[in-house]
């Protein structure tokens, strides 16, 4: 529920937004922009979804659900989107029923996929051709981000694109930051995720000794996050690692998905990933363990 935790929005002036995808992610920002005062129109695949959401946030905004990309995009002035991968982004945004098909010149697309920096730019191509805008815009903080309306977005595209969009994705967002050309927003992405493997396995790895070693790991985990091994994992996935507790948060099959985005970039800017290739066939073995839905944490799993 985007509401769990209220918030005070900024007083931005209302404006007329499409979102396409209602995941775990896309639910939940969608909602903040209708709480904010936005006019919403949802696209979901599973129609009843979009009903649902739309059932919701009824009080809000004149919420609409639309049966097409093209349809939800009709006269907005930013398209939010926020869906699996890059041939599911091509799927809403291109072709008779896509986005870009039924949106106004001059209208700001922005995607909050985790996908390529190459459909990124391929998509950027598409909508400068159509005369629309796009901002690849990859978001950080998972569902619980989300919920908050308290996301990281690392953006990239045009300034001007990303200055009119900016003030209506703060609804959702704690920081909404353009950090180069089209596609940059996707690679800062990757940097992420190529933090958070190796942050995650270290974790695993220092848990799971500590356990074989007898300590009490909620209790270190309490003093040594004080000091310099602290991060967001420890703070946010310690405890329910001990606790071999993980049918929560950002999934396995995503992360994997992720992280071979990364691979595919390494090959082509000649990055040597050592580090993050081993921490993917890692999850590899989650999943063969099972664990394809489990969050990313579960990585101990393989240590015990």
């Amino acid at each position: 529920m985007p509401n769990t935790n209220p918030r005070s929005y900024d007083a931005t002036p209302s404006r007329k937004v499409a979102f396409l995808g209602l995941g775990v992610m896309g639910y939940p920002m969608a909602g903040h922009l209708a709480l904010a005062g936005h006019e919403v129109t949802v696209y979901n695949r599973t129609a009843a979804k979009s009903a649902a959401w739309c059932e919701e946030f009824a009080a809000s905004k004149a919420p609409r659900h639309a049966a097409t990309p093209r349809e939800a995009a009709a006269g907005a002035d930013f398209v939010f989107c926020c869906v699996g991968n890059d041939d599911d982004l091509r799927s809403v945004t291109l072709g008779a029923d896509g986005a870009f098909a039924g949106m106004k010149a001059g209208a700001v697309f922005v995607d909050h996929t985790t996908a390529s920096a190459e459909v990124a730019r391929e998509l950027y191509a598409a909508a400068q051709a159509a005369g629309l805008h796009f901002v690849d815009a990859p978001v950080s903080g998972g569902q619980a981000g989300a919920q908050n309306g308290q996301l990281t977005v690392m953006c990239g595209g045009d300034a001007a694109a990303f200055d009119a969009a900016r003030p209506v994705a703060l609804a959702f967002s704690r920081a909404f930051t353009l950090l180069g050309a089209s596609g940059a927003g996707q690679l800062a992405k990757m940097v992420n995720q190529i933090c958070i493997a190796g942050l995650v396995q270290g974790l695993s790895e220092a848990v799971a000794f500590g356990q074989n070693a007898g300590l009490d790991m909620k209790q270190v985990l309490e003093v040594i996050g004080k000091g310099a091994a602290q991060s967001w994992q420890m703070d946010n996935r310690g405890k329910t690692m001990v606790e071999d507790h993980f049918d929560f948060g950002f999934a396995v099959d995503w992360m994997r998905k992720d992280l071979g985005l990364v691979l595919d970039e390494a090959r082509r800017n000649g990055s040597r990933v050592p580090v993050t290739a081993l921490v993917d066939q890692f999850y590899a073995d989650v999943q063969r363990m099972g664990g394809n839905r489990w969050d990313t944490s579960s990585l101990i799993k393989r240590l015990k």
